[in-house]
């Protein structure tokens, strides 16, 4: 059953007509787009959300808008 399923399944990896693929990547390429772009992405976005809302208690504008 297997053995009638894989031409069918090699056919799949073929190119479609008139597709121009580029150059692969190498692992370098692969692991900076897909592993370190996104954790820095992920590291800035924390980084500037943690500065944001970092406490604030020097300036108080009011006793009103905290609890104790």
């Amino acid at each position: 059953m297997i053995l009638h399923a894989l031409p069918s399944l090699l056919q799949m990896t073929a190119q479609e007509d008139g597709s121009n693929p580029g150059q692969g990547l190498t692992a370098l390429q692969t692991i900076l787009y897909f592993v370190a772009a996104p954790m820095a992405l992920f590291v800035a976005i924390t980084v500037v959300v943690l500065i944001s809302t970092a406490d604030r208690s020097k300036i108080r504008k009011s006793d009103l808008s905290r609890i104790d």
